[in-house]
């Protein structure tokens, strides 16, 4: 069942955010992606961890940290 993690990550432009969209739209296992540049937030509906998701985050260079489950 998937269910709905939120990450913050540091983005500072549309590269950034872009990156985290590519690394996440490469996995099936990931249904919906949301991105708050001005949180710096990341929302993602997927079947996977939280562990292997942000794992995935960390490949974009970009500094990141689990949230948690968003209710």
């Amino acid at each position: 069942m998937a269910q709905v993690h939120e990450f913050k990550v540091v983005m500072t432009c549309e590269g950034c955010s872009g990156a985290v969209n590519r690394v996440l739209g490469r996995k099936q296992e990931v249904t919906k992606t949301e991105i708050d540049m001005e949180a710096q937030k990341v929302t993602v509906e997927s079947t996977l961890s939280a562990e292997e998701l942000l794992a995935i985050l960390k490949k974009t260079g970009r500094e990141c940290s689990y949230i948690g489950i968003k209710q």
